[in-house]
């Protein structure tokens, strides 16, 4: 199930502003409840499969995050849903980095627009290959990493995370079904900041001060081809 897992995500669905002194770097509203919001299937970067495209005219900022595999649909999860329930839902693990054209949020923000063109580019989801859930015995005991250029700019632990895994399922499933092999990202440490075109990024996850093997994304940016260009909104 190396990479079977990418082809068989219905949703990619994107906890926000779950980490903190994220929260605090953006200068945003800490949220009372889980907030999250969708990629498409179209933005997935597949290990080895060519460049990150950075559009022309936008600022793009990296976010590493925990990502997992859904094993069942799950529908009006409860509020007493158990930490340990939602582990029994979760098939395996992947690493991702959730791009996110900052300018274009921002502007689409200031007139109270959607914001979907800000995380829904090409490329702007790359993952890693399958991480078997027996490598992540516990996903609040896992460090993320993410480095551009050699220099490290993300590098926390997850259990910094402010809503657990079980209270974004029973959110999430309270609104919309969650199907079985939807993909669920559980937001970014500190650190975010800009790729530009010719940035080698290399994002790696660990368990025990050990990198997980074949769970790094090693990629480079270039400049995106074609008619694009961001303009104001």
């Amino acid at each position: 199930m190396s990479l079977r897992y990418i082809d068989n995500a219905r949703k990619i669905l994107c906890i926000g502003r779950n980490y903190a002194a994220h929260i605090k770097e953006l200068n945003n509203a800490a949220p009372s409840q889980p907030f999250f919001f969708l990629k498409p299937s179209s933005s997935i970067l597949k290990p080895n499969s060519g460049p990150f495209l950075v559009p022309k005219g936008v600022v793009v900022h990296h976010e590493v995050e925990l990502a997992f595999v859904l094993n069942r649909d799950l529908k009006d999860l409860p509020t007493s849903f158990s930490a340990e329930e939602a582990l029994e839902c979760i098939d395996g693990y992947a690493l991702s980095i959730d791009m996110t054209a900052r300018n274009v949020q921002d502007e689409a923000k200031k007139k109270g627009l959607p914001w979907s063109i800000g995380k829904g580019f090409d490329t702007f989801l790359p993952l890693s290959n399958y991480i078997p859930k027996e490598k992540i015995p516990d996903p609040y005991n896992v460090e993320l990493s993410l480095s551009v250029n050699g220099e490290v700019r993300q590098k926390d632990m997850t259990n910094l995370m402010i809503f657990p895994i079980h209270r974004i399922l029973s959110h999430m499933s309270a609104i919309m079904t969650l199907q079985k092999g939807d993909l669920i990202l559980t937001g970014t440490p500190k650190g975010v900041g800009q790729i530009n075109p010719g940035d080698v990024i290399r994002a790696t996850i660990g368990v025990d001060g050990k990198e997980i093997e074949d769970a790094t994304i090693e990629i480079t940016a270039e400049q995106k081809p074609g008619p694009y260009e961001f303009k104001e909104i």
